[in-house]
Protein backbone atom coordinates (compact mmCIF):
# COMPACT_ATOMS: atom_id res chain seq x y z
CA UNK A 1 0.00 0.00 0.00
CA UNK A 2 0.96 3.59 -0.75
CA UNK A 3 0.69 6.41 1.72
CA UNK A 4 -2.11 8.93 0.04
CA UNK A 5 -3.64 12.37 1.72
CA UNK A 6 -6.93 10.56 1.82
CA UNK A 7 -5.59 7.25 2.87
CA UNK A 8 -4.08 9.08 6.12
CA UNK A 9 -6.89 11.25 6.53
CA UNK A 10 -9.11 7.81 6.88
CA UNK A 11 -6.78 6.39 9.50
CA UNK A 12 -6.52 8.97 11.42
CA UNK A 13 -9.99 9.61 11.52
CA UNK A 14 -12.01 12.20 13.10
CA UNK A 15 -9.76 14.53 15.69
CA UNK A 16 -12.55 15.30 17.47
CA UNK A 17 -13.58 11.47 18.23
CA UNK A 18 -12.80 10.98 21.88
CA UNK A 19 -12.83 7.49 21.47
CA UNK A 20 -10.60 7.58 18.37
CA UNK A 21 -6.65 6.35 19.03
CA UNK A 22 -5.44 8.82 16.88
CA UNK A 23 -7.28 11.90 17.92
CA UNK A 24 -6.59 14.70 19.68
CA UNK A 25 -7.62 13.77 23.04
CA UNK A 26 -5.09 10.56 22.56
CA UNK A 27 -2.51 12.37 21.21
CA UNK A 28 -2.82 15.39 23.80
CA UNK A 29 -1.91 12.48 26.59
CA UNK A 30 0.88 10.97 24.66
CA UNK A 31 2.47 13.96 24.40
CA UNK A 32 1.77 14.71 28.27
CA UNK A 33 3.25 10.77 28.77
CA UNK A 34 6.46 11.78 26.35
CA UNK A 35 5.94 8.92 24.39
CA UNK A 36 3.65 8.24 20.39
CA UNK A 37 0.79 6.29 20.90
CA UNK A 38 1.14 2.63 19.22
CA UNK A 39 -1.53 3.73 16.79
CA UNK A 40 0.24 5.84 15.47
CA UNK A 41 3.08 3.54 14.39
CA UNK A 42 0.78 0.90 13.26
CA UNK A 43 -1.26 3.54 11.44
CA UNK A 44 1.84 5.15 9.46
CA UNK A 45 2.89 1.12 8.67
CA UNK A 46 -0.15 0.16 7.30
CA UNK A 47 -0.65 3.15 5.23
CA UNK A 48 2.82 2.47 3.58
CA UNK A 49 4.51 5.80 4.40
CA UNK A 50 8.15 4.52 4.07
CA UNK A 51 7.52 4.40 0.38
CA UNK A 52 6.45 8.01 0.21
CA UNK A 53 10.19 8.91 0.89
CA UNK A 54 11.80 6.74 -1.59
CA UNK A 55 12.38 7.80 -5.13
CA UNK A 56 10.02 6.47 -7.86
CA UNK A 57 13.07 4.69 -9.70
CA UNK A 58 13.91 2.99 -6.69
CA UNK A 59 10.20 1.38 -6.15
CA UNK A 60 9.06 4.64 -3.77
CA UNK A 61 6.33 6.66 -4.58
CA UNK A 62 8.58 9.88 -4.33
CA UNK A 63 8.02 12.07 -7.06
CA UNK A 64 7.11 15.42 -6.90
CA UNK A 65 8.35 17.14 -3.37
CA UNK A 66 5.15 19.21 -3.18
CA UNK A 67 3.46 16.83 -3.21
CA UNK A 68 5.23 15.38 -0.44
CA UNK A 69 4.74 18.00 1.55
CA UNK A 70 1.24 17.88 1.12
CA UNK A 71 1.12 14.44 2.45
CA UNK A 72 2.89 14.92 5.46
CA UNK A 73 0.60 18.06 6.37
CA UNK A 74 -2.31 16.06 7.74
CA UNK A 75 0.50 14.29 10.10
CA UNK A 76 2.12 17.60 11.60
CA UNK A 77 -1.64 18.52 11.76
CA UNK A 78 -2.77 15.96 14.29
CA UNK A 79 0.88 15.69 15.70
CA UNK A 80 4.25 17.13 14.99
CA UNK A 81 6.50 14.54 16.82
CA UNK A 82 4.53 11.83 14.88
CA UNK A 83 5.36 13.32 11.42
CA UNK A 84 8.94 14.24 12.35
CA UNK A 85 10.01 11.22 14.57
CA UNK A 86 8.44 8.58 12.33
CA UNK A 87 8.16 10.65 9.01
CA UNK A 88 10.59 13.86 8.46
CA UNK A 89 13.72 12.24 9.76
CA UNK A 90 13.38 9.59 7.04
CA UNK A 91 13.42 12.20 4.51
CA UNK A 92 16.40 13.95 6.44
CA UNK A 93 18.57 10.68 6.93
CA UNK A 94 17.90 10.04 3.00
CA UNK A 95 18.38 13.07 1.24
CA UNK A 96 21.74 12.85 1.23
CA UNK A 97 21.75 9.31 0.04
CA UNK A 98 19.57 9.80 -2.79
CA UNK A 99 21.79 13.09 -3.87
CA UNK A 100 25.21 11.08 -3.69
CA UNK A 101 25.09 7.83 -2.48
CA UNK A 102 26.02 4.34 -4.65
CA UNK A 103 23.61 2.19 -6.22
CA UNK A 104 24.05 -0.34 -3.78
CA UNK A 105 23.29 2.26 -0.94
CA UNK A 106 20.51 3.80 -1.91
CA UNK A 107 18.77 0.49 -2.88
CA UNK A 108 19.62 -1.12 0.71
CA UNK A 109 18.30 2.03 2.31
CA UNK A 110 15.02 1.61 -0.39
CA UNK A 111 14.50 -1.86 0.97
CA UNK A 112 14.84 -0.55 4.72
CA UNK A 113 12.25 2.33 4.25
CA UNK A 114 9.58 0.20 1.45
CA UNK A 115 9.75 -2.61 4.36
CA UNK A 116 8.63 -0.37 7.08
CA UNK A 117 11.77 0.57 8.59
CA UNK A 118 13.49 3.58 10.19
CA UNK A 119 16.33 5.96 9.40
CA UNK A 120 18.16 8.93 11.24
CA UNK A 121 20.59 11.56 10.30
CA UNK A 122 23.55 12.02 12.57
CA UNK A 123 24.87 15.20 11.36
CA UNK A 124 25.22 18.02 14.26
CA UNK A 125 26.73 17.48 17.96
CA UNK A 126 25.42 19.45 20.82
CA UNK A 127 28.54 21.34 21.36
CA UNK A 128 28.67 22.59 18.09
CA UNK A 129 25.03 22.72 16.92
CA UNK A 130 24.41 23.88 13.24
CA UNK A 131 28.03 24.63 12.80
CA UNK A 132 28.70 21.40 10.60
CA UNK A 133 32.43 22.43 9.96
CA UNK A 134 33.28 21.93 13.62
CA UNK A 135 31.79 18.36 13.79
CA UNK A 136 34.12 16.32 16.31
CA UNK A 137 33.11 12.73 15.36
CA UNK A 138 35.81 11.03 13.51
CA UNK A 139 36.68 8.43 11.04
CA UNK A 140 40.09 7.04 11.21
CA UNK A 141 41.23 4.84 8.06
CA UNK A 142 41.25 1.10 9.55
CA UNK A 143 42.52 -1.40 7.23
CA UNK A 144 39.81 -1.54 4.33
CA UNK A 145 37.39 0.85 6.02
CA UNK A 146 37.11 3.28 9.11
CA UNK A 147 36.86 3.03 12.56
CA UNK A 148 33.80 5.69 13.77
CA UNK A 149 34.41 7.46 17.31
CA UNK A 150 32.42 9.92 18.99
CA UNK A 151 29.20 11.47 20.27
CA UNK A 152 26.38 12.31 18.16
CA UNK A 153 24.05 14.34 20.75
CA UNK A 154 20.02 15.22 20.20
CA UNK A 155 19.56 12.95 16.96
CA UNK A 156 15.84 12.29 16.53
CA UNK A 157 14.91 8.11 16.70
CA UNK A 158 18.73 7.09 16.82
CA UNK A 159 18.60 4.16 18.70
CA UNK A 160 15.47 3.05 16.44
CA UNK A 161 16.62 3.44 13.68
CA UNK A 162 17.92 0.40 10.89
CA UNK A 163 20.13 2.70 9.01
CA UNK A 164 22.10 5.64 10.16
CA UNK A 165 23.79 8.37 7.82
CA UNK A 166 26.83 10.24 9.88
CA UNK A 167 28.87 13.39 9.18
CA UNK A 168 32.35 12.16 10.43
CA UNK A 169 35.44 14.30 10.12
CA UNK A 170 38.19 12.68 7.96
CA UNK A 171 40.80 15.72 8.08
CA UNK A 172 42.38 17.95 10.50
CA UNK A 173 41.35 21.10 8.61
CA UNK A 174 38.39 23.37 9.44
CA UNK A 175 37.55 23.65 5.79
CA UNK A 176 34.90 22.47 3.59
CA UNK A 177 37.29 18.93 2.44
CA UNK A 178 37.64 17.90 6.08
CA UNK A 179 34.29 15.55 6.33
CA UNK A 180 32.61 12.42 4.88
CA UNK A 181 29.10 11.03 4.98
CA UNK A 182 28.63 7.05 5.90
CA UNK A 183 25.56 5.33 5.64
CA UNK A 184 25.43 2.78 8.72
CA UNK A 185 23.77 -0.69 8.54
CA UNK A 186 22.67 -0.40 12.44
CA UNK A 187 21.80 -4.55 12.57
CA UNK A 188 25.27 -5.07 11.02
CA UNK A 189 27.53 -2.62 13.43
CA UNK A 190 29.48 -4.52 16.34
CA UNK A 191 26.79 -3.77 19.44
CA UNK A 192 30.05 -3.65 21.65
CA UNK A 193 30.99 -0.31 19.55
CA UNK A 194 27.98 1.56 19.57
CA UNK A 195 26.21 2.89 22.87
CA UNK A 196 22.87 4.93 22.96
CA UNK A 197 22.83 7.99 25.32
CA UNK A 198 20.31 9.15 27.40
CA UNK A 199 17.29 10.70 25.75
CA UNK A 200 16.53 14.30 26.08
CA UNK A 201 13.49 15.84 26.74
CA UNK A 202 11.98 19.04 25.11
CA UNK A 203 9.58 21.51 25.91
CA UNK A 204 7.89 20.92 22.31
CA UNK A 205 7.39 17.83 20.47
CA UNK A 206 7.75 15.83 23.70
CA UNK A 207 6.90 12.90 22.53
CA UNK A 208 9.49 12.42 19.41
CA UNK A 209 12.82 10.22 20.83
CA UNK A 210 15.63 12.78 20.78
CA UNK A 211 18.49 10.74 21.98
CA UNK A 212 22.29 10.23 20.60
CA UNK A 213 24.97 7.58 19.97
CA UNK A 214 28.39 7.33 21.26
CA UNK A 215 31.01 5.55 18.94
CA UNK A 216 33.47 3.51 19.74
CA UNK A 217 36.08 2.73 17.85
CA UNK A 218 33.04 1.56 15.31
CA UNK A 219 34.27 -0.61 12.41
CA UNK A 220 33.05 0.71 9.50
CA UNK A 221 33.48 -0.99 5.64
CA UNK A 222 34.99 1.47 3.13
CA UNK A 223 31.63 1.03 1.11
CA UNK A 224 29.62 2.65 3.91
CA UNK A 225 31.29 6.01 2.72
CA UNK A 226 28.04 8.18 0.80
CA UNK A 227 30.19 9.84 -2.12
CA UNK A 228 33.83 10.73 -2.85
CA UNK A 229 35.63 11.47 0.32
CA UNK A 230 35.68 15.01 1.99
CA UNK A 231 32.80 16.22 0.35
CA UNK A 232 29.73 15.51 3.31
CA UNK A 233 29.23 19.05 3.53
CA UNK A 234 28.43 20.05 -0.07
CA UNK A 235 26.41 16.60 -0.33
CA UNK A 236 24.50 17.95 3.00
CA UNK A 237 24.48 20.71 2.53
CA UNK A 238 22.69 20.47 -0.87
CA UNK A 239 20.72 17.09 0.15
CA UNK A 240 19.24 20.01 2.77
CA UNK A 241 17.74 21.89 0.09
CA UNK A 242 15.02 19.49 -0.06
CA UNK A 243 14.38 18.92 3.63
CA UNK A 244 14.06 22.79 4.34
CA UNK A 245 11.45 22.99 1.64
CA UNK A 246 9.57 19.72 1.82
CA UNK A 247 9.07 19.91 5.48
CA UNK A 248 8.99 23.46 6.47
CA UNK A 249 6.08 23.28 3.55
CA UNK A 250 4.59 20.23 5.47
CA UNK A 251 4.69 21.99 9.12
CA UNK A 252 1.73 24.52 7.89
CA UNK A 253 -0.35 21.37 8.98
CA UNK A 254 0.22 22.44 12.76
CA UNK A 255 -0.88 26.18 12.16
CA UNK A 256 -3.75 24.71 9.99
CA UNK A 257 -5.30 22.52 12.92
CA UNK A 258 -4.64 26.27 15.14
CA UNK A 259 -6.46 28.10 13.38
CA UNK A 260 -9.05 25.62 12.53
CA UNK A 261 -9.61 25.53 17.13
CA UNK A 262 -9.43 29.15 17.07
CA UNK A 263 -12.17 29.49 14.44
CA UNK A 264 -14.14 27.24 15.74
CA UNK A 265 -14.32 29.08 18.87
CA UNK A 266 -15.08 32.12 17.17
CA UNK A 267 -18.10 30.55 15.78
CA UNK A 268 -19.00 29.58 18.99
CA UNK A 269 -18.44 32.56 21.89
CA UNK A 270 -20.73 35.24 22.10
CA UNK A 271 -19.91 38.57 23.94
CA UNK A 272 -22.68 41.09 24.62
CA UNK A 273 -25.66 39.23 22.98
CA UNK A 274 -23.46 38.70 19.62
CA UNK A 275 -20.91 36.59 17.96
CA UNK A 276 -17.51 37.23 19.11
CA UNK A 277 -16.62 37.53 15.50
CA UNK A 278 -18.50 40.36 15.02
CA UNK A 279 -15.49 42.67 16.65
CA UNK A 280 -12.81 43.97 14.67
CA UNK A 281 -9.60 42.86 16.80
CA UNK A 282 -10.99 39.53 16.43
CA UNK A 283 -11.54 39.28 12.40
CA UNK A 284 -8.33 41.41 11.97
CA UNK A 285 -6.08 38.65 14.08
CA UNK A 286 -7.84 35.65 12.90
CA UNK A 287 -7.47 37.28 8.60
CA UNK A 288 -4.25 37.99 9.88
CA UNK A 289 -3.27 34.32 10.64
CA UNK A 290 -5.31 32.99 7.73
CA UNK A 291 -3.11 35.40 5.33
CA UNK A 292 0.11 34.28 6.74
CA UNK A 293 -0.76 30.43 6.05
CA UNK A 294 -1.73 31.86 2.35
CA UNK A 295 2.37 33.30 1.87
CA UNK A 296 3.71 30.46 3.83
CA UNK A 297 2.02 28.25 1.44
CA UNK A 298 3.33 29.99 -1.97
CA UNK A 299 6.37 30.35 -1.10
CA UNK A 300 7.45 26.97 0.52
CA UNK A 301 5.36 25.00 -2.60
CA UNK A 302 7.21 26.99 -4.78
CA UNK A 303 10.54 25.94 -3.49
CA UNK A 304 9.33 22.61 -3.62
CA UNK A 305 8.64 22.69 -7.13
CA UNK A 306 11.54 24.67 -7.74
CA UNK A 307 13.84 22.01 -6.86
CA UNK A 308 12.44 19.84 -10.02
CA UNK A 309 12.35 23.04 -12.19
CA UNK A 310 14.87 25.26 -10.81
CA UNK A 311 17.36 23.29 -9.46
CA UNK A 312 20.59 25.67 -9.53
CA UNK A 313 18.84 28.54 -7.96
CA UNK A 314 16.95 26.35 -5.45
CA UNK A 315 19.91 27.28 -2.87
CA UNK A 316 18.76 30.53 -2.04
CA UNK A 317 14.87 29.74 -2.36
CA UNK A 318 15.35 26.96 0.06
CA UNK A 319 17.71 28.49 2.56
CA UNK A 320 14.67 31.88 2.28
CA UNK A 321 11.94 29.18 2.86
CA UNK A 322 13.52 27.67 5.82
CA UNK A 323 13.95 31.15 7.83
CA UNK A 324 11.17 33.23 7.09
CA UNK A 325 7.87 30.74 6.94
CA UNK A 326 8.75 29.60 10.47
CA UNK A 327 8.75 33.03 11.28
CA UNK A 328 5.29 34.00 9.59
CA UNK A 329 3.32 30.72 10.89
CA UNK A 330 5.15 32.00 14.20
CA UNK A 331 3.80 35.28 14.04
CA UNK A 332 0.29 33.38 12.60
CA UNK A 333 0.34 31.55 16.21
CA UNK A 334 0.84 34.76 18.35
CA UNK A 335 -1.90 36.51 16.48
CA UNK A 336 -4.49 33.60 16.82
CA UNK A 337 -3.44 33.25 20.91
CA UNK A 338 -4.93 36.44 21.38
CA UNK A 339 -8.12 35.37 20.25
CA UNK A 340 -8.23 32.61 22.31
CA UNK A 341 -7.23 34.54 25.42
CA UNK A 342 -6.18 32.54 28.70
CA UNK A 343 -8.04 29.63 27.19
CA UNK A 344 -4.24 29.28 24.48
CA UNK A 345 -2.62 27.92 27.74
CA UNK A 346 -4.68 24.74 28.32
CA UNK A 347 -3.04 21.85 27.65
CA UNK A 348 -6.05 19.71 27.77
CA UNK A 349 -9.57 19.83 26.35
CA UNK A 350 -11.17 21.31 23.43
CA UNK A 351 -8.34 24.10 22.99
CA UNK A 352 -5.38 21.80 24.34
CA UNK A 353 -4.43 20.98 20.59
CA UNK A 354 -3.75 24.78 20.00
CA UNK A 355 -1.28 24.81 22.91
CA UNK A 356 0.25 21.74 22.28
CA UNK A 357 1.22 22.93 18.60
CA UNK A 358 2.24 26.48 20.32
CA UNK A 359 4.77 24.24 22.29
CA UNK A 360 5.79 22.16 19.07
CA UNK A 361 6.19 24.81 16.58
CA UNK A 362 9.03 26.43 17.76
CA UNK A 363 11.38 22.91 18.23
CA UNK A 364 10.26 21.84 14.61
CA UNK A 365 11.42 24.83 12.86
CA UNK A 366 14.74 23.93 14.23
CA UNK A 367 14.96 20.73 12.62
CA UNK A 368 18.50 20.06 10.89
CA UNK A 369 18.93 23.75 10.33
CA UNK A 370 16.93 27.01 11.86
CA UNK A 371 16.24 30.27 10.94
CA UNK A 372 20.15 32.55 11.60
CA UNK A 373 21.68 29.79 9.79
CA UNK A 374 19.85 30.07 6.58
CA UNK A 375 19.89 33.86 6.51
CA UNK A 376 23.37 32.91 6.72
CA UNK A 377 23.75 31.29 3.92
CA UNK A 378 21.84 34.08 2.06
CA UNK A 379 23.70 36.62 3.04
CA UNK A 380 27.13 36.13 0.54
CA UNK A 381 25.20 35.00 -2.34
CA UNK A 382 23.17 38.58 -2.33
CA UNK A 383 26.10 40.86 -4.27
CA UNK A 384 26.28 38.24 -7.01
CA UNK A 385 22.40 38.15 -7.34
CA UNK A 386 21.62 41.61 -7.34
CA UNK A 387 25.16 42.96 -9.36
CA UNK A 388 24.25 39.99 -12.12
CA UNK A 389 20.43 39.11 -12.23
CA UNK A 390 17.99 41.45 -10.59
CA UNK A 391 16.13 43.49 -13.01
CA UNK A 392 17.74 41.37 -15.84
CA UNK A 393 16.62 37.28 -15.74
CA UNK A 394 13.76 36.31 -17.14
CA UNK A 395 10.62 35.07 -15.42
CA UNK A 396 10.15 31.47 -13.84
CA UNK A 397 8.12 28.57 -15.78
CA UNK A 398 4.58 28.79 -15.52
CA UNK A 399 4.35 25.43 -14.28
CA UNK A 400 6.73 26.47 -10.97
CA UNK A 401 3.41 28.00 -9.78
CA UNK A 402 0.55 25.87 -11.25
CA UNK A 403 -0.29 23.45 -8.59
CA UNK A 404 -0.97 19.46 -9.72
CA UNK A 405 0.48 19.89 -13.43
CA UNK A 406 3.44 16.99 -13.27
CA UNK A 407 7.00 17.80 -13.07
CA UNK A 408 10.18 15.81 -14.46
CA UNK A 409 11.46 13.79 -11.28
CA UNK A 410 14.09 15.98 -9.46
CA UNK A 411 17.28 15.60 -9.88
CA UNK A 412 19.39 15.93 -6.78
CA UNK A 413 22.32 15.77 -8.22
CA UNK A 414 21.66 19.13 -9.89
CA UNK A 415 21.52 21.04 -7.08
CA UNK A 416 24.02 23.81 -6.09
CA UNK A 417 25.13 24.71 -3.32
CA UNK A 418 24.72 28.26 -4.08
CA UNK A 419 22.19 29.36 -6.43
CA UNK A 420 23.08 30.41 -10.12
CA UNK A 421 23.01 33.93 -10.55
CA UNK A 422 19.57 33.51 -12.42
CA UNK A 423 16.85 34.49 -10.22
CA UNK A 424 13.70 33.69 -12.44
CA UNK A 425 11.42 34.07 -9.01
CA UNK A 426 12.55 37.83 -9.05
CA UNK A 427 12.11 37.73 -12.29
CA UNK A 428 8.35 36.99 -12.02
CA UNK A 429 7.90 39.89 -9.27
CA UNK A 430 8.84 41.96 -12.10
CA UNK A 431 7.34 40.65 -14.64
CA UNK A 432 3.57 40.39 -13.02
CA UNK A 433 4.30 43.66 -11.62
CA UNK A 434 4.84 45.04 -14.81
CA UNK A 435 1.19 43.36 -16.06
CA UNK A 436 -0.63 44.93 -13.03
CA UNK A 437 0.67 48.45 -13.18
CA UNK A 438 -2.41 49.57 -14.28
CA UNK A 439 -4.75 47.72 -11.60
CA UNK A 440 -6.17 50.07 -9.27
CA UNK A 441 -5.70 47.90 -5.92
CA UNK A 442 -2.55 45.77 -6.83
CA UNK A 443 -0.28 47.98 -9.20
CA UNK A 444 0.57 50.56 -5.82
CA UNK A 445 1.35 47.32 -4.27
CA UNK A 446 3.82 46.15 -7.33
CA UNK A 447 5.26 49.46 -7.55
CA UNK A 448 6.28 49.34 -3.77
CA UNK A 449 8.10 46.19 -4.66
CA UNK A 450 9.89 46.98 -7.37
CA UNK A 451 10.76 50.45 -5.79
CA UNK A 452 11.69 48.16 -2.79
CA UNK A 453 13.96 45.44 -5.32
CA UNK A 454 15.73 48.21 -6.78
CA UNK A 455 16.45 49.54 -2.83
CA UNK A 456 18.05 45.89 -2.04
CA UNK A 457 19.92 46.07 -5.23
CA UNK A 458 21.46 49.24 -4.42
CA UNK A 459 22.06 48.05 -0.53
CA UNK A 460 23.58 44.94 -1.72
CA UNK A 461 26.30 46.55 -4.18
CA UNK A 462 27.39 48.60 -1.42
CA UNK A 463 27.81 46.16 1.61
CA UNK A 464 31.67 46.31 2.40
CA UNK A 465 33.18 42.96 1.67
CA UNK A 466 33.93 42.35 5.19
CA UNK A 467 30.22 42.54 5.37
CA UNK A 468 29.51 39.85 2.43
CA UNK A 469 30.23 36.87 4.50
CA UNK A 470 28.01 34.68 7.13
CA UNK A 471 29.92 36.94 9.89
CA UNK A 472 28.59 39.88 8.62
CA UNK A 473 26.51 42.33 11.11
CA UNK A 474 22.79 43.05 11.48
CA UNK A 475 22.64 45.14 8.31
CA UNK A 476 23.76 41.85 6.01
CA UNK A 477 20.74 39.82 7.91
CA UNK A 478 17.84 43.12 7.57
CA UNK A 479 18.99 42.39 3.45
CA UNK A 480 18.85 38.51 3.76
CA UNK A 481 15.30 39.33 5.55
CA UNK A 482 14.33 41.78 2.81
CA UNK A 483 15.21 39.63 0.24
CA UNK A 484 12.93 36.57 1.78
CA UNK A 485 10.03 38.95 1.97
CA UNK A 486 10.23 40.12 -2.14
CA UNK A 487 10.41 35.70 -2.45
CA UNK A 488 7.48 35.44 -0.45
CA UNK A 489 5.94 38.41 -2.71
CA UNK A 490 7.36 36.95 -5.89
CA UNK A 491 6.05 33.43 -5.47
CA UNK A 492 2.41 35.02 -4.27
CA UNK A 493 2.08 37.00 -7.51
CA UNK A 494 3.53 34.10 -9.42
CA UNK A 495 0.56 31.65 -7.90
CA UNK A 496 -2.32 33.91 -8.66
CA UNK A 497 -1.17 34.95 -11.91
CA UNK A 498 -0.50 31.67 -12.97
CA UNK A 499 -3.69 30.05 -11.42
CA UNK A 500 -6.47 32.88 -13.08
CA UNK A 501 -8.30 29.79 -15.16
CA UNK A 502 -9.02 27.69 -11.89
CA UNK A 503 -12.11 27.09 -10.85
CA UNK A 504 -11.82 27.88 -7.21
CA UNK A 505 -13.39 31.62 -6.70
CA UNK A 506 -11.24 32.43 -4.10
CA UNK A 507 -8.05 31.40 -5.37
CA UNK A 508 -8.19 33.39 -8.62
CA UNK A 509 -9.54 36.64 -6.58
CA UNK A 510 -7.00 38.76 -6.08
CA UNK A 511 -8.72 39.59 -2.71
CA UNK A 512 -6.16 36.72 -0.98
CA UNK A 513 -3.09 38.47 -2.93
CA UNK A 514 -4.20 42.01 -1.91
CA UNK A 515 -4.36 40.92 1.71
CA UNK A 516 -0.89 39.11 1.11
CA UNK A 517 0.96 41.60 -0.38
CA UNK A 518 -0.10 44.49 2.30
CA UNK A 519 1.35 41.99 5.05
CA UNK A 520 4.74 41.57 3.25
CA UNK A 521 5.02 45.12 2.51
CA UNK A 522 4.38 46.33 5.76
CA UNK A 523 7.15 43.64 6.93
CA UNK A 524 9.30 45.58 4.54
CA UNK A 525 8.80 48.90 6.29
CA UNK A 526 5.90 50.25 3.74
CA UNK A 527 2.66 49.84 5.61
CA UNK A 528 -0.72 51.12 3.38
CA UNK A 529 -2.91 53.47 5.16
CA UNK A 530 -5.88 51.72 6.55
CA UNK A 531 -8.98 52.38 4.63
CA UNK A 532 -12.25 51.18 3.51
CA UNK A 533 -10.68 48.56 1.15
CA UNK A 534 -9.20 47.45 4.10
CA UNK A 535 -12.03 46.25 6.19
CA UNK A 536 -13.81 44.56 2.66
CA UNK A 537 -10.44 42.26 2.29
CA UNK A 538 -10.53 41.27 5.67
CA UNK A 539 -14.72 40.58 5.51
CA UNK A 540 -14.03 38.62 2.30
CA UNK A 541 -11.22 36.54 3.95
CA UNK A 542 -13.25 36.51 7.25
CA UNK A 543 -16.30 34.95 5.13
CA UNK A 544 -14.29 32.24 3.65
CA UNK A 545 -12.25 31.05 6.36
CA UNK A 546 -15.57 30.60 8.41
CA UNK A 547 -16.93 28.73 4.55
CA UNK A 548 -13.64 26.70 4.91
CA UNK A 549 -14.83 25.49 8.03
CA UNK A 550 -17.91 24.72 8.31
CA UNK A 551 -17.27 22.84 4.84
CA UNK A 552 -14.51 20.97 6.73
CA UNK A 553 -12.02 22.05 3.92
CA UNK A 554 -7.87 22.76 4.80
CA UNK A 555 -7.24 26.58 4.92
CA UNK A 556 -3.79 26.17 2.62
CA UNK A 557 -3.98 27.50 -1.26
CA UNK A 558 -5.43 24.04 -2.24
CA UNK A 559 -8.21 23.91 1.03
CA UNK A 560 -8.78 20.08 0.54
CA UNK A 561 -12.02 18.12 1.97
CA UNK A 562 -11.31 16.99 5.30
CA UNK A 563 -14.19 14.81 5.04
Amino acid sequence: MTATVESLDALLGDPGDRANPLGHEAFLAADERGELPHAGRAALEACGLGAAFVPRELGGALGEMDALARLLRPLFGRDGALALGLGGINLIAAAPVWTAGSEAQRGHLANVLLNGGQSAGAYTELATGHDLVRSRVRATASGNGFLLSGRKEVINNVSRAHTVTVLARTGDGTGSRDHSLFLLDMDAVARDSVAFLPRFRTSGLRAMHLSGVDFRDCPVPASAMVGEPGTALETVLRAFQVTKSVLTSAMLGCLDSQLRVVTGFVRERRLYGASIGELPLVRSQLTSAFTELLISDCLATTACRALHLLPRQTGAYAAATKYLVPELVQDASDDLSVVLGARSFLRDGPYGTFQKHARDLPVASLAHMGATPCQAMLIPQLPRLAKRSWFVSGPAPTELFRYGTPLPDADLGRLDMTAAADDRLIGTLLAVADELNGDLRLGPLCRVLRAELAALRDACAALPPRERSPLTGPAGFRLAERYALLLAAAACLGVWWHNRHRADPFLTDDTWLTAALRRLTARLGHPVAPGADDTAVTDALFRELLSRHDALRAFDLVGRSLR
